[in-house]
């Protein structure tokens, strides 16, 4: 190559385009998930009670249908399920009934959950099962309800089979006073069935004869308990009173403010509640429902005392594991900074802490820690005794269950018998190793691992407790004193 050449060369090259700068690595963004201030409306757990097939999953279905949380869309496509399987009034309990399991069968075995708001409050759907094979199912949804729904059939043959001895209206209403539920709805559902045809002789007869039965559990009627008829297939009574054309009397009745309801639907009724004693100032207490994984370890419960911020540092007792709150989730997803009493919350926990650290029964808290205790000081109330075991005396082994918590119990000692009624001057009589239905002991109790409990006194929610025998509850009973 000569000198022209190489000249050339040169200017060629002086005249191309200079190559591009090396492109810039690409940055990750974060999706930056806005955090929502605490939503100032009290928030209600309401649990669906009664016998198997008095409708609560139709019911549950329709609120949230009513409330715009499920579209016509999906409720076209359940429609078309439920015809399918020659069950075409099934449609509604499907938005709650997940599983193929009771679809198939028309029962629900586990605790549905769905979240609803009206403009005065905000509520979760806790549908509990009412066959007696899932009471203990039953039972983790009612420790955490507030208000409590039982669901009545008003079919001829219906009401009846549900609340004779053996019927599970008896038992569910027993278990909800037992476990804190401080308000009792009773819808009297299906008044539309051919059967009744919205009469008010069959609403009464179901009114009185359930008002004598709840007395017995505790209730007190005027105050804690409101009755009121409804369909929960077509939806009347439910958000929009029912049709006068339908129903001449329920008008009337709440005009007056008669003794059984003022209100004139179900979710009025539910707006108007007042719910007392939550403290949010009280050292933090959440009973631990679940825990996953997502991206670090979940954890599922309800705030039944003080309150939890992001940032708190925390301890998971019995195990007293300290750690950190990194994230507060209200509904599955809403990321929130604090929540108040009453609250349902996903709590991501710190780093340190996987879910094999974690189980059913565990109790988040601050300092002080709730006391985690093997043995302790009851009051128990022998509410209904099994045939073949119709004493209670020292070694009586069974099941307790207390707030989310579910563990083998034994008694160990039987101090006193408290309801014996003595006249003036008669001298108190010896106590007696046994204890028979109807009774009320003072007595020692002993678990075999430590389980988390607070003295009734000091926090109701952890300080109630119930006791099952082979299928059945036999007592209700409240912590005294921790050992």
């Amino acid at each position: 190559m000569d000198l022209v050449d190489l000249e050339k060369l040169e200017k060629a090259q002086q005249a191309s385009p200079a190559p591009p700068p090396p492109a810039e690595e690409e940055k990750v963004v974060e999706e930056v998930v806005e955090v929502q201030e605490e939503d100032p409306r009290e928030h209600l757990n309401v649990v669906f009670i009664g016998h198997v097939d008095a409708g609560k999953s139709t019911l549950s279905g329709n609120i949230l249908y009513l409330t715009g949380y499920v579209d016509k869309r999906t409720i076209e496509k359940y429609e078309r399920e439920a015809k399918q399987r020659n069950r075409e009034s099934w449609f509604l309990a499907f938005i709650m009934d997940t599983n193929e399991e009771e679809r198939a069968k028309g029962k629900t075995v586990e605790v549905g959950r769905a979240p609803f708001e009206t403009e005065a409050k905000r509520y979760t759907i806790l549908d509990a099962p009412g066959h007696k094979n899932y009471v203990p199912h039953m039972i983790s949804g009612a420790a955490q309800a507030d208000v409590g729904i039982l669901v009545i059939s008003a079919r001829r043959g219906e009401f009846e089979t549900g609340f004779e001895r053996g019927g599970q209206t008896r038992e569910h209403a027993m278990l909800c006073k037992t476990l804190g539920v401080r308000f009792l709805i009773v819808v009297i559902n299906k008044m539309d069935d051919p059967t009744v045809k919205w009469q008010r002789e069959r609403f009464d007869e179901c009114v009185s004869k359930l008002k004598p039965f709840l007395k017995t559990c505790g209730y007190i009627i005027k105050k804690e308990v409101r009755f009121i008829p409804i369909s929960g297939l077509t939806g009347a009574n439910v958000l929009k009173e029912v049709d006068s054309k339908a129903c001449k009397w329920w008008d009337a009745c709440s005009k007056e403010g008669h003794p059984i309801s003022s209100e004139k639907t179900l979710l009025e009724m539910l707006d108007k509640l007042q719910i007392e004693g939550r403290d949010a100032n009280a050292p933090l207490r959440i009973p631990l429902l679940d825990r996953y994984h997502d991206r670090g370890c979940m954890t599922m419960g309800k705030v039944e005392a003080g309150r939890v911020r992001k940032g708190d540092k925390v301890i998971i007792m019995p195990t007293k594991t300290e750690t950190t709150v990194e994230g507060i989730f209200v509904n599955d997803t809403v990321p929130i900074v604090s929540a108040k009493p009453g609250e349902n919350v996903h709590i991501k926990l710190g780093n340190n802490v996987n879910i094999d650290d974690i189980c059913k029964g565990f109790v988040l808290c601050k300092q002080p820690p709730c006391r985690a205790v093997l043995s302790f000081t009851a009051q128990l109330a022998l509410v209904d005794l099994l045939e073949h075991k119709p004493i209670v005396t020292a070694g009586y082994e069974c099941m307790l269950h207390a707030h989310t918590v579910e563990s083998e119990v034994v008694v160990d000692k039987i101090i006193e018998q408290i309801n014996i009624k003595l006249k003036p001057g008669q001298p108190k009589p010896r106590v007696l190793p046994y204890a028979k239905q109807g009774a009320v002991i003072l007595c020692t109790m002993t678990v075999p691992q430590t389980i988390c409990l607070e003295p009734f006194e000091d926090l109701q929610q952890l300080g109630r407790f119930t006791l099952r025998d082979e299928g059945k509850s036999i007592a209700i009973g409240k912590v005294v004193a921790l050992e």
